[in-house]
């Protein structure tokens, strides 16, 4: 399928031959947007996404149901689906936006009464009606959450909580439980924008360790991506996104600048920097493939990684440093 959205690419190679469920949010169906962006940026993979009954305890026992026979490699889950994502122990799983207090959050936004599905449902309806009974359901199922939690699940989940995020907010909660929870810019719904720079990483993340793929790795010092007004640089946004698509790309600063750093790399980068930072004086120890960095900060004697050095004759811009990666193919 070949797409003219800007935002959208596929990565046939991405999650290829594995199955990915996907869970979807309140008054959705399996015909969301999420599915179709999962559908068309991973080709390969096979998709599946049921409609949930209305019923919290009915959704729950079909999604156990679902993974006992369908052995998903990858759950995602997207607001109530979040929060069903994260009781579904021993999967690797990415909780978007989880609603984990769902009931809290019909209350405070008045989902409650006669509510109209989003998306189209194979059996046909239209609308549902929400009672106090039913919001009961849901507080009984959202209070099961990070029962019975082992060690691993905490390594094979992740939490990704949007920084306009208006109608849910449980980062606190779930951070209390699962150490890999991280912002990311966008709001309750993703877009395509979020899906590709903020989940599409993740699901690199899985993929490669559920493969034991190793890519090769780039450093790229913090020095080449912002101007003297610490704006990021003419195509160092771009670059990085095509970077992270072959490579593992780390970023390098001075020990003494975390706080400064992380705060830039989060503004401007987002989840590629999430845990990919690199706080060091000694640049010459640094064990890898490719060094990116400004004259004279990236050449020691004994370097373990090739120097680009970033202002020169051969790399005077980033575009040029993209040209010369397109070449390479990841080699």
């Amino acid at each position: 399928m070949v797409t003219e959205n800007p935002y959208i690419k596929q990565f046939p190679d991405l999650m290829a031959g594995k199955t990915v469920l996907y869970v979807h949010g309140f008054a959705s169906s399996g015909q969301s947007g999420t599915v179709r962006r999962l559908q068309e940026v991973l080709p390969e993979a096979r998709v599946i996404a049921p409609d949930l009954p209305i019923h919290p305890h009915e959704a729950l026992a079909l999604l156990h149901d679902v993974c006992l026979k369908e052995k998903p490699d990858l759950i995602v889950g997207t607001s109530m689906g979040g929060m069903f994502a994260e009781q579904l122990r021993g999967y690797d799983r990415i909780c978007v936006n989880p609603a984990l207090d769902i009931a809290e959050t019909m209350r405070a936004h008045g989902l409650t009464g006669t509510q109209q599905f989003q998306n189209p449902r194979q059996d046909g309806a239209q609308e549902f009606y929400v009672d106090k009974a039913l919001v009961k359901e849901y507080r009984e199922v959202s209070e099961q959450r990070f029962q019975n939690m082992t060690d691993d699940d905490c390594q094979r989940v992740y939490g990704l909580f949007g920084d306009e995020d208006e109608l849910v907010d449980t980062y606190d909660i779930f951070h209390e439980h699962y150490p890999q929870a991280l912002y990311f810019h966008g709001e309750h719904r993703m877009n395509d924008r979020s899906f590709m720079h903020s989940v599409l990483p993740v699901i690199r993340w899985i993929d490669d360790r559920q493969q034991q793929r190793e890519r090769l790795i780039i450093y790229i010092g913090i020095e080449t991506m912002m101007d003297s007004y610490r704006k990021p640089v003419s195509s160092v946004q771009k670059a990085v996104r095509q970077l992270i698509e072959r490579y593992q790309v780390l970023f390098v600063a001075p020990a003494e600048d975390t706080a400064t750093t992380d705060s830039w790399l989060t503004e401007h980068i987002g989840v590629p920097a999430w845990r990919h930072t690199v706080y060091t004086y000694r640049r010459d120890l640094l064990y890898g493939d490719y060094l990116i960095a400004a004259p004279k900060q990236g050449r020691s004697e004994g370097a373990l990684t090739t120097v680009l050095e970033y202002g020169s004759e051969t790399f005077k811009t980033w575009e040029d440093i993209i040209e010369y990666f397109s070449r390479l193919g990841g080699q």
